[in-house]
């Protein structure tokens, strides 16, 4: 099958190339996935330059990068029980395995997730990253659902038009009465957030 990846690292980026690579066989809790989109997040830039979590500088072995995804299970492993065949999915893959740029991919099934009906795949694949990093940033790190004695109901998202901005937006609107503030340099920006957070 093929797949995107490289042999040595380089912040060029010139090196990526293409490969023809054994397809996968899931076992455990593995799901084979389908592969239909994958998104490009910083981590992805990381690790093909050679630095970041899961990097490797010069191997003989092909590195794959992509750890955003979305596709369709093809097979599952003999312990899998969460998903089946033919269940659309997406996830944010792991850094201490072969990204997704191919086009069948093995994933732990405990950090997939049931692809949203309303979207496609690209819109997808765009998710798992910047959702998990707004999530935890927000609920888990800064707890922004407990009230902080004497200080204002108030959000500050810097970037509100970014990956993670624009999904920190969205689950502060849904999931808290926070008053939103967000900023923004740009014409498109601006509206970019206001589509999001309906600021007037």
């Amino acid at each position: 099958m093929r797949a995107i990846g490289y042999r040595k690292a380089s912040p060029a980026l010139d090196h990526l190339e293409a490969f023809d690579i054994p397809r996968p066989k899931p076992a455990g809790r593995d799901l084979l996935v389908e592969v239909r989109a994958v998104s490009v997040n910083p981590v992805d830039y990381k690790v093909a330059s050679g630095g970041g979590p899961g990097a490797v500088g010069e191997t003989d072995e092909v590195k794959i990068v992509g750890y955003d995804s979305a596709g369709v299970v093809a097979e599952a492993g003999s312990e899998a029980r969460l998903f089946k065949p033919g269940d659309e999915v997406f996830y944010a893959g792991s850094v201490g395995r072969l990204g997704a740029n191919m086009e069948f991919h093995l994933v732990d099934e405990r950090i997939v997730g049931r692809k949203p009906r309303t979207l496609d795949f690209a819109a997808a694949a765009a998710l798992p990253l910047t959702a998990i990093t707004a999530w935890e940033a927000m609920f888990d790190r800064l707890d922004v659902a407990t009230p902080v004695p004497g200080a204002a109901r108030a959000i500050l998202i810097l970037g509100g038009a970014g990956g993670v901005g624009s999904i920190a937006i969205q689950l502060a609107r849904q999931l808290t009465d926070l008053t939103i503030v967000a900023t923004a340099s740009r014409p498109e920006t601006v509206q970019w957030q206001r589509r999001w957070a309906r600021i007037m």
